[in-house]
């Protein structure tokens, strides 16, 4: 892999520290961890891990209300161990690439309760987006604008004890949101991207990437947002914000050998999206339309080709990722009667066949790694883990209590890993000094029959989930078409998809029928053991002789 462009290809696998695995048997992930299980990792054939935050935080939103973007958060472990882990996961292989969240802090560090206590218009609340209330008194908020977790953008300073400004949050008030308007944030930022440059990191995945300039005259959103012209939405995906990945650009590319900018952006139009992967903007961003369409051969090629032709046009590869850390698991959602996936359709008790889920969870893996571009795997998901149902009083997730109980929240895919069959130690995830010890309960409750699940049963069973992806990753990295091979549709039946990377065609049959495999190919893969092409099954086929 070329050591200047082998993000175009890579496969990435996505750590939760708190969920992946504990050093320390306190229940909690951790760095530790984390460096236990790099031998795992080797093994599943990745080429980089991803972390979502691991720096000191309040974790009012799991990390992503950063409080010191230059320290490990305590529970995870220390900065040092941090550079331990960089050094041992490159040693065998493995980039790491870390989260860095521009549009927020957490509402703990000086910054912000310095700019509280400040005068308005002072220096110190200009690193933050404050502003009057309406009425005569302010006490009205300043926007009608909605959270990303629902309600209000909104808080009301009371630093003196008398009501006073407002400050802005799209997601909670614990994350108040930064002015990119403001000099000394951009710099603080660049500067935090080289501490970890230097440190070897390989790059950074941007959070929340199109919502960071406001427009500061503070329109109301319409009722009807397709009115909006592009880059006239009040704060998402402004113009002004491409000047500040210019700039991250320039700073990625002052290193030996580059780094890597990888954005998180949420944006129907493929234009407007495109337009971030520019060559001298991010090198990748996550195609967020593919993972939320449902288990449908025609929807899925809609997709497919819309993210083939955006990428095109501006030369960057496409990423294809089944689920993350916010995302209902592909074995819980496929196995449901609505197989897409959208935050304003989560609800408690969605009936699922977790059978059928996992059968296409299996076909649904094949698919992605077979087409060109990066790949993305989230912890678990090659365990074929299905959502986890937490109790109430377990919930963690500040979407649910933002959402007044209507929306279940995230946590049902952050629970801890299982890697052993011990409820002991949380089913391995936790490590003892004394296999006879106890170790703390995991942070949020692993369901009983998690062991089920582990990693130590899957790899005894030649047919398991985690089985399938080592082969299929493996042939990945063996068969040059998978890194280089043009794209080619081979049909255009309306219940399964079929296209060719070189020597290899991938088939995945949507449909109820037993489909035939392509004449004279040789099966090199497939999600489930069958004749043909069964139904919500996939297949990798190649030329004989090739």
């Amino acid at each position: 892999m070329n050591e200047s462009s082998w993000w175009r290809s890579a496969v990435v696998y996505q750590i939760y520290p708190r969920s992946f695995a504990d050093g320390n048997a306190d229940g909690t992930g951790d760095l530790a961890g984390v460096r236990s299980r790099l031998g795992y990792l080797a093994a599943l054939g990745i080429d980089a891990i991803w972390f979502t935050p691991w720096y000191v935080s309040p974790l009012a939103d799991g990390g992503y209300d950063v409080a010191d973007y230059r320290q490990i958060d305590p529970r995870f472990g220390t900065l040092e161990e941090a550079e331990a882990l960089i050094r041992e996961a490159a040693d065998l292989g493995i980039r790491t690439i870390i989260d860095i969240v521009p549009n927020h802090i957490s509402a703990a560090p000086p910054w912000f309760t310095s700019a509280l206590s400040a005068q308005p218009g002072s220096a110190e609340r200009e690193h933050f987006v404050f502003h009057p209330g309406k009425g005569e008194q302010g006490e009205i908020i300043p926007t009608g604008w909605l959270s990303s977790f629902q309600g209000t953008t909104w808080t009301r300073t009371t630093a003196d004890g008398t009501p006073g400004q407002w400050y802005l949050h799209l997601f909670t008030p614990e994350q108040p949101d930064l002015n990119w308007i403001n000099d000394e944030v951009r710099r603080e930022h660049e500067d935090i991207l080289r501490f970890w440059f230097d440190r070897g990191v390989a790059g950074f995945r941007i959070d929340s990437a199109a919502l960071l300039i406001k427009d500061l005259t503070f329109p109301e959103v319409p009722a009807d947002e397709s009115t909006i012209s592009p880059g006239q939405h009040p704060f998402v995906d402004r113009d002004a914000i491409h000047d500040i990945y210019k700039s991250w650009r320039r700073v990625a590319d002052s290193y030996t050998p580059p780094r890597v900018l990888v954005g998180e952006v949420w944006l129907e139009n493929t234009n407007r999206f495109a337009a971030y992967l520019a060559p001298d903007e991010m090198h990748t961003a996550f195609n967020f339309d593919f993972m939320t369409r449902p288990w449908d051969a025609a929807a899925m090629r809609q997709s497919i080709n819309m993210t083939l032709a955006a990428h095109v046009s501006v030369g960057a590869p496409p990423t294809w990722v089944l689920s993350n850390h916010d995302i209902t698991r592909p074995v819980t959602r496929y196995g449901r009667e609505h197989t897409s996936f959208a935050f304003s359709a989560k609800r408690f008790g969605t009936p699922t066949d977790v059978d059928l889920g996992s059968q296409r969870a299996r076909a649904a893996s094949l698919l992605v790694a077979a087409l060109p571009g990066s790949l993305y795997i989230y912890q678990g998901d090659e365990l074929g883990l299905p959502e986890a149902d937490i109790a109430i009083d377990a919930i963690d997730d500040p979407m649910y209590f933002r959402s007044g109980g209507v929306d279940p929240g995230r946590d049902g895919c952050r629970v801890p890993l299982p890697w052993t069959t011990n409820p002991h130690t949380n089913f391995g995830f936790s490590t003892v000094s004394d296999q006879s010890a106890q170790a703390t309960p995991s942070w949020l409750p692993q369901p009983r029959d998690w062991g089920s699940h582990s990693v130590a049963i899957e790899e005894a069973d030649p047919d398991s989930m985690l089985a399938l992806y080592r082969r299929t990753l493996a042939m990945r990295h063996e068969i040059p078409d998978f890194m280089t091979g043009d794209f080619e549709w081979v049909n255009t039946d309306e219940g399964s998809l079929t296209f060719r990377r070189g020597c290899v065609v991938c088939c995945v049959n949507f449909g109820p029928t037993t489909l035939p495999l392509p004449e004279g190919e040789l099966v090199i893969a497939s999600s489930a053991c069958a004749n043909g092409v069964g139904p919500d099954t996939a297949v990798w086929v190649r030329t004989k002789g090739v």
